[in-house]
């Protein structure tokens, strides 16, 4: 059965001077078949837009922000599978000479997961576990375990080594770090964000809207795990995929901008949709 997710965002930025920008806030192209209505991208200036698709397939916003305020919104209803994300207790790992090339890219360190410096740790712990989902639920039960979250400590610069050291961090923090061991243990694993609402689980005091997780390639496909909420989820929907939050951040912009406004929702919608 599946379930109807309205969702969206209303943010501001503001900046000294006309400044490009680069933004990933909307379901990725994947989803294009699910969205049931949209308000469409409003935008509270004047400015020229367009998109493109990056090298991973995601749909990135293009534009030049005027000096001052800019406000970017929009508000969608998504129609999605109600099911929990698919987990497979059989799934066993790939050989190194089977994997597809386009996934052979996911083993490599990256700007975040610095796999040359979790290499031994993670042998140590994992190298005597069984291989495949055994292995992959090993790991991500630890980083669960190993992290502290808070959204107090986030810092958009702390990478998966220091996210280990320092035993706390944000759900980034918890994907680069699960990403990094699995890379090192020769499975693949990328990144990957988007709007998660705490559907079919208890009332959050925190609630849910963007999140980051993680997929972890078995088999021969992508299996999709979170290692802060370590257990299937419903309702994820995506935004972006890369090999770490550098090539997917929320907004980039090429000079300074303040974020002055972030209000995004992303909660099931008490709707019936007309066949």
């Amino acid at each position: 059965m599946n379930v109807l997710i309205r969702l969206g965002y209303e943010i501001e930025i503001t900046c000294d001077q006309p400044t490009e920008v680069i933004a990933l806030l909307d379901p990725h192209p994947d989803f294009a078949g699910s969205i049931i209505r949209t308000s469409g991208l409003q935008v509270s200036r004047s400015v020229p837009n367009r998109t493109y698709a990056d090298p991973y397939g995601n749909s990135c916003l293009r534009l030049t922000a005027p000096a001052g305020a800019m406000r970017l919104s929009r508000d969608s209803l998504v129609e999605v599978d109600g099911r929990p994300d698919h987990w497979d207790e059989t799934a066993r790992e790939c050989p190194l000479s089977a994997l597809p090339d386009e996934v052979l890219g996911h083993l490599l360190a990256s700007r975040y997961c610095e796999t040359d410096l979790m290499m031994a740790q993670a042998w140590e712990l994992f190298g005597n576990v069984a291989p495949g989902w055994t292995r992959v639920r090993a790991i991500f039960d630890h980083v669960n375990r190993h992290l502290t979250f808070g959204y107090e400590h986030a810092r958009a610069t702390r990478t998966a080594s220091e996210a280990w050291q320092e035993r706390v961090g944000v759900c980034r923090d918890f994907a680069h770090l699960a990403i990094t061991l699995c890379r090192c243990m020769n499975i693949p694993a990328r990144y990957a964000n988007g709007y998660l609402g705490d559907i079919g689980v208890p009332d959050n005091p925190a609630p849910m809207d963007f999140n980051a997780w993680c997929e972890v390639w078995l088999e021969d496909r992508w299996f999709t795990l979170d290692a802060r909420h370590n257990e299937p989820r419903i309702g994820r929907v995506v935004i972006a995929r890369g090999r770490d939050a550098t090539d997917i951040p929320l907004i980039h912009s090429f000079g300074p901008h303040l974020l002055t406004r972030f209000r995004v929702w992303t909660e099931e919608a008490q709707e019936t949709v007309a066949r």
